[in-house]
């Protein structure tokens, strides 16, 4: 019987949750939903120096608002809990007890000192120190000592760590590896005997990330692993410690670097920062510094355009279609598509997606969310406000393009482009515009297609070309030649302010 799926994302908290991680979170939820499997969350806090005040409420809040939220974690127990490693320490140290008896891993109480005497010693003669087969039984540890000096150590208190013992050349061959199948990467294999014997315990209590992801992607039922590529190197060790402790190992999965838009190199803050976009989803403060980094949310992006541009980073679904609803992604997500290579940070698509989205956003919402965002806004009625935006949001990627595209529907213009100005109001202008006033009087049922039909109908009787009419009445209205349609303008801000702009105009010449 097919174990039911199960995958996990595994943050550290410290520091805000970067743009990859956020893409490492979205494969995790769409490999699950594809397969109604399980999303869990795992706060892997073991390395209490870094932990950051905050950054767990970000995670979480983080992939809230992308709408991938988890099924298990921290306050949803699935009955694998509890989900902060700090909270699980007391599981860790029986399964590093029980390498050593097995002889899978062993003491160590080598200090700082004495390990970088080691390095340096090994700089001396042009060789990199690397703690493992080759020098473990001349080094201060359970290997080369007897078994009372060892225990005696310990009833002292001495400091000690738990190293897995990664390569042995008494039973192994100089040739043997450590191997496994990659959902993206196909075969991949390491050789033994170039690897270090990694620390997995220390005397304070505390595992290493290695033991304790081994142990909680075990205890948890983990059936698959799908992490950043920069935990490739981890997979010789991994693999090696779930045979050690007799467990099956779970299908790993290892997904492409994000590359800065250059294509060269990892995705940085500092990248974001010099070229003017977010690398985190929601806004972030640091709380030592009051440094502020910029968010996807706070930088007017909708959450749909970014869970649909990080999808198409490493991943493609084999079509050309680009466009892809979080439910639709779920429906054909599959690893098998994931890439290899790097995926280059392209900051212009990401605002394409969002225009794209922009448009299939409920005018309503957009209209609260300009007029919150716009202090002139407040005391206008918030269904006019939607119908300004309905006649503007083509041209708008967010919504603080609003106010540049709309403002003359809230207020008069008091300057005209010069050079609009000088093309539009020409000799005999004056006395058009001052008849079109009387026209628009007319007026009687001040409707889009009325006045437009009236309007036009004055024009054809004049036999005159509409630019003339149609050039100066834009920039009465609006300030410029741009914005939309004029005769809807016209129908929003209604006739006596219609004929009020149009008089000032004709006082500017």
């Amino acid at each position: 019987m097919t174990k039911p799926v199960r995958v996990r994302f595994a943050p550290s908290p410290t520091g805000p949750l970067h743009i990859g991680g956020v893409r490492t979170a979205l494969f995790n939820y769409l490999f699950a939903k594809k397969h109604n499997g399980t999303f869990v969350l795992r706060i892997e806090d073991t390395d209490q120096n870094r932990f950051v005040e905050g950054t767990e409420h970000y995670i979480v809040d983080a992939l809230n608002w992308c709408q991938i939220p988890f099924d298990e974690g921290p306050g949803k127990d699935g009955g694998f809990g509890p989900y902060k490693q700090s909270e699980r320490k007391h599981l860790y140290k029986q399964y590093a007890d029980q390498l050593i008896a097995s002889g899978h891993a062993y003491y160590a109480f080598d200090s700082a000192e004495e390990l970088d005497a080691q390095r340096k010693q090994c700089e001396q003669n042009k060789e990199t120190f690397i703690y493992n087969w080759k020098n473990r039984a001349e080094l201060n540890n359970s290997i080369a000592l007897s078994e009372d000096v060892v225990a005696q150590k310990i009833e002292n208190g001495e400091d000690y760590v738990i190293r897995f013992k990664m390569y042995d050349n008494e039973t192994m061959s100089a040739d043997s590896s450590i191997s496994t199948d990659d959902s993206i990467r196909g075969f991949v294999s390491f050789k033994a005997d170039l690897l270090d014997d990694k620390v997995l315990f220390k005397s304070d209590g505390m595992p290493t990330y290695h033991l304790a992801n081994i142990v909680d992607d075990h205890l948890m039922e983990i059936t698959h692993v799908i992490r950043g590529e920069e935990w490739l190197p981890s997979v010789p060790l991994h693999v090696a410690l779930y045979q050690a402790l007799g467990w099956e190992a779970p299908t790993f999965a290892h997904l492409p670097l994000i590359l800065k838009p250059t294509g060269k190199g990892k995705l940085s803050k500092r990248d974001g920062d010099k070229l003017g976009f977010p690398v985190f989803p929601l806004q972030w403060t640091d709380p030592k510094t009051n440094e502020i980094s910029r968010g996807y949310k706070e930088d007017g992006y909708f959450s749909e355009a970014v869970i649909n541009f990080l999808a198409f980073l490493g991943w493609n679904p084999g079509t050309e279609q680009e466009i892809f609803s979080l439910e639709a992604l779920c429906n054909v997500f599959d690893l098998d598509r994931v890439n290899k290579a790097g995926a280059r940070f392209d900051p212009d698509k990401t605002k394409w997606f969002n225009h794209h989205y922009m448009q299939t956003q409920n005018n309503d919402s957009l209209a609260a969310q300009f007029q919150s965002s716009q202090p002139e806004l407040s005391e206008i009625d918030i269904n006019y406000i939607a119908m300004t935006i309905n006649l503007v949001k083509e041209r708008a990627t967010f919504i603080s393009d609003f106010w540049d595209l709309t403002h003359f529907f809230f207020q008069a213009p008091d300057t005209y482009d010069a050079k609009a100005h000088k093309k539009a109001m020409k000799e005999g202008t004056v006395e058009l515009m001052t008849e079109l006033i009387q026209v628009i009087s007319n007026i009687e049922t001040f409707e889009t297609e009325d006045i437009q039909t009236q309007i036009k109908a004055w024009i054809t009787s004049k036999e005159i070309g509409f630019g003339k009419v149609m050039q100066p009445l834009r920039l009465a209205l609006v300030g410029a030649l741009q914005g939309p349609d004029v005769f809807e303008i016209m129908f929003l801000i209604g006739k006596n302010e219609t004929i009020k702009r149009i008089k000032a105009i004709c006082e500017s010449v």
